[in-house]
């Protein structure tokens, strides 16, 4: 194994260690803050950007993105993908240590699998050169439903806290899992501008006039948002995984076909493809299907807490009469 297949192993891992290490300091974080109404963006925004802890883990994710970045330019999609899979394992062990989560039932093993499913898509990479031109048409014709799929379960689940019900952890990160695929696609198709340009001043005018800079912007914002609600609501053992595997295979499946690349052309790597999407469709199913989360207790307590406290001033008052 080469020199620079080391460094990138050793990259990757940084990557995928402060990715979600982020994460998971952004949940504890989101833990402290009072519920995040989305109706109220600009409030939102105000707690999370004067929350130093919150603001610490999200410079730690933004971190690992740019190592993750960085790793996949000097090394195929083959070595680096497994390593940033195994980052599940470590948001199980942190949510565990650091957030007190536990899985229920099969919900370990669903999560395993997920991580099988990350790794068997990665080795079925064929390293063919890419493609960067799709029909517009199509390309919209696939974004536009997508998001609104992506924003309807999102939404429908956080919606549940609302209604003093549990939170949908799995469909919240399908949801959110779907924006940030849609945000995938209009990188992909962004990456075209730099290749078919070649000086500053035209790459520069080729984004700004290109609508899928603008579908980056807003898909990304909207995921954002959605997912640190989700992540606050939710356990990130189950959202974070979830959210993550939805948006590779979407992000392969509809990829591979806007942008006309072909499949693997080997047998073994095909298969290895066709069972990574299928056993994340199942793994989703199965969770879908398993029992609801608890309400936390503590939303539970707060009425009796409140009205606890108002008895009590009611009896102090009568013994000050």
């Amino acid at each position: 194994m080469s020199t620079v297949t080391y460094t990138g192993i050793l990259l990757a891992l940084v990557a995928t260690t402060a990715y979600n290490v982020g994460l998971i300091l952004e949940k504890r974080a989101l833990g402290q803050m009072p519920a995040l109404n989305l109706r109220r963006v600009l409030r939102v925004i105000g707690s999370l950007m004067t929350s130093r802890a919150w603001l610490g883990g999200f410079a730690l994710m933004l971190t690992g993105l740019a190592c993750q970045t960085i790793a996949l330019t000097f090394e195929p999609v083959s070595v680096v993908q497994p390593v940033l899979a195994s980052g599940v394992v470590l948001v199980l062990v942190l949510s565990r240590l650091v957030l007190r989560e536990r899985l229920h039932g099969g919900e370990t093993w669903c999560v395993a699998a997920i991580a099988v499913a990350v790794v068997l898509l990665a080795m079925s990479a064929t390293g063919a050169k890419d493609s960067h031109h799709a029909s517009p048409g199509w390309v919209a014709a696939i974004m536009i439903p997508s998001a609104v799929v992506g924003l309807v379960f999102a939404v429908g689940a956080l919606r549940a806290r609302r209604r003093g019900t549990a939170v949908a952890g799995v469909w919240a990160g399908v949801g959110t899992g779907l924006l940030y695929g849609v945000a995938a696609l209009a990188i992909k198709a962004l990456s075209g501008i730099l290749v078919r340009h070649e000086t500053v001043a035209n790459i520069v005018i080729a984004l700004i006039t290109s609508p899928y800079l603008y579908v980056l912007g807003g898909s990304l914002a909207v995921a954002m948002l959605l997912f640190q609600a989700a992540l606050q609501a939710g356990r990130a053992s189950i959202v974070v995984p979830v959210s993550n595997v939805t948006g590779s295979v979407y992000f392969i499946i509809a990829g591979t076909w806007l942008f006309h690349e072909h499949l693997p052309a080997s047998p073994g790597r095909l298969g290895l493809r066709l069972a990574g999407i299928a056993l994340a469709v199942l793994v989703l199913v199965v969770l879908g299907r398993q029992a609801p989360e608890p309400v936390p207790a503590i939303a539970a307590t707060e009425p009796v807490m409140a009205s606890a406290e108002a008895l009590a001033g009611q009896q102090l008052a009568e013994v000050r009469r």
